[in-house]
């Protein structure tokens, strides 16, 4: 979408994660040596997102809503190291 400014480009937020977002999602959780049964990634993204830690030990990463997509996706790595404590 194109802003007030020429070229000016706008992210639009994000109603539904899409199975290709999964995928590159799962796939970066594979590099990090994460079980795919013990991921969580809800269909629904938020704002903020976030990645945490559930009581059954499970890690849910929720997609910012917000964010464009790949620039949330490259800071993944870093949260879920953050939250794993590694």
């Amino acid at each position: 979408m194109i802003g007030p400014l020429a070229g000016e480009r706008r992210v639009m937020p994000l109603d539904v994660v899409s199975f290709h977002q999964i995928s590159r999602i799962l796939e970066l959780t594979d590099r990090l040596g994460l079980h795919r049964e013990w991921v969580e990634i809800p269909l629904s993204p938020a704002s903020p997102g976030a990645v945490r830690t559930l009581p059954n030990g499970k890690l849910e990463i929720v997609v910012d809503a917000d964010q464009p997509f790949d620039q949330w996706l490259d800071s993944l790595p870093a949260r879920i190291k953050e939250v794993r404590g590694i």
